[in-house]
């Protein structure tokens, strides 16, 4: 009866996080993806800033994944902390429509990774706990595919609203940031309710049995431990995809050109997601990681070769596919490394290593673009060739990584 109601509660919540997450998405979307054209060609900010404050963000975030995985585990309770964590997001966006300064604007993005810190782990703990060990890949490849669909719409009500009110100009209006961030709210509100209301807790003693029994509840094991140090070395060179956006930019792409480049991206990466995550658990969660970051590294190369702006769009929408492969399947890979009791701790611990590794990504992109201090910098090609080169590195420790067999 315990697996029976493991089942029940793990598909109603997948089904709950799913939608939230389209929500969510349709939310940040309508906004993220014109702050740096906004910082950039509004406010002046050069790129090591525009860095500095992606970096700045995603390690606040990362701290507080660690901290709430932790505590999700020791109180067998997530929901909570997942609502929370929405709820504070949604609360953070007025901030966008106030910003007159470049600190306003750091101020709302490092609050909203707060909320996104608070949440994704317990989130991700929910999803593993409530998914048989042959079907996490899938799991979490749905979830990804309705977070990613919900950027797709998110993304063409930008577009509508970017074409509407100022046409095919190449720079961002203000007032017309503005307005996107207040057309935003409207998801992010129903996302909360969303979740508060379709969520229910699923403690570890009613989660599947983990498939590697061996590992020692106090701790999370050497095989998980390795594979976090492989992430943080690739994720040393996956700089923001802000960069892109300014790259894109700087080869000539109007402000709606971008936005559509970007939905073409997510648009591939939802339809990849779902069949990604099967093939992981169906073929292995290394082969298609593996298969992801060469893709990645490719990518990265042409981005920094790109001459033209349709090049570049063309490449982005080809990262749709690194996306896809990657996303489930690293996310279901950390479930499969540890018990069940431990998940939040783990999840925590993986988004971690990914978002803390974000500071020194962004800062070092940030500095080979434009220089520091009086250096010019190596260029716009030099983040993405740094990127290929980390990525491919990358590569040849996950090939070389032998994790203990699972049970």
């Amino acid at each position: 009866m315990t697996d029976r109601l493991a089942a029940g509660a793990g598909a109603r919540n997948l089904w709950a996080l799913s939608v939230t997450s389209f929500l969510v998405d349709i939310s940040s979307e309508m906004v993220q993806n014109l702050v740096p054209l906004f910082l950039a060609g509004v406010l002046g900010v050069r790129t090591n800033v525009i860095g500095l404050i992606e970096g700045v963000a995603e390690a606040t975030s990362s701290l507080l994944k660690v901290a709430s995985g932790r505590l999700s585990d020791r109180l067998d309770r997530r929901k909570g902390l997942v609502v929370a964590g929405y709820a504070i997001s949604a609360l953070a966006k007025p901030l966008y429509a106030l910003a007159g300064s470049w600190g306003v604007v750091a101020g709302a993005r490092w609050s909203d990774r707060v909320g996104k810190g608070i949440r994704t782990a317990p989130r991700d703990a929910l999803l593993a706990a409530g998914a048989p060990a042959t079907r996490r890949g899938w799991v979490f490849g749905v979830h990804r595919a309705a977070d990613t669909a919900g950027a797709v719409v998110g993304l063409a009500i930008a577009i509508a609203l970017v074409s509407w009110l100022q046409g095919p100009e190449v720079g961002l209006r203000r007032d017309v940031f503005q307005i996107a961030v207040l057309a935003s709210l409207v998801p992010a509100v129903i996302a909360v309710a969303v979740v508060a209301l379709g969520v229910r807790d699923l403690p570890a003693a009613a989660s599947p049995a983990s498939p590697m029994p061996a590992i020692s509840r106090a701790r999370l094991g050497r095989p998980f431990v390795a594979f976090l140090v492989i992430v943080a070395l690739f994720e040393l060179g996956d700089s923001a995809d802000a960069f892109v956006i300014l790259r894109a930019s700087e080869r000539g792409l109007s402000v709606v050109g971008i936005l559509a480049m970007l939905l073409s991206f997510n648009l591939i990466y939802a339809v990849a997601s779902a069949p990604a995550g099967h093939l992981s658990d169906r073929f292995g969660r290394r082969r298609v990681l593996v298969s992801g970051w060469v893709v990645y590294a490719g990518i990265y190369l042409g981005l920094g070769a790109a001459e033209q702006a349709w090049q570049v769009w063309a490449l982005y929408v080809g990262y749709g596919c690194y996306h896809g492969l990657t996303a489930g399947a690293a996310r279901a890979l950390v479930a499969d490394l540890v018990p069940a009791e431990r998940l939040g701790a783990a999840y925590g611990a993986f988004h971690a290593v990914v978002g803390l590794m974000a500071l020194p990504a962004s800062l070092i992109a940030g500095v080979l673009w434009q220089g520091i201090a009086g250096w010019a910098g190596f260029g716009a090609a030099a983040p993405f060739q740094f990127g290929a080169v980390t990525a491919t590195v990358a590569v040849v420790c996950l090939l070389a990584w032998r994790p203990a067999p699972v049970g």
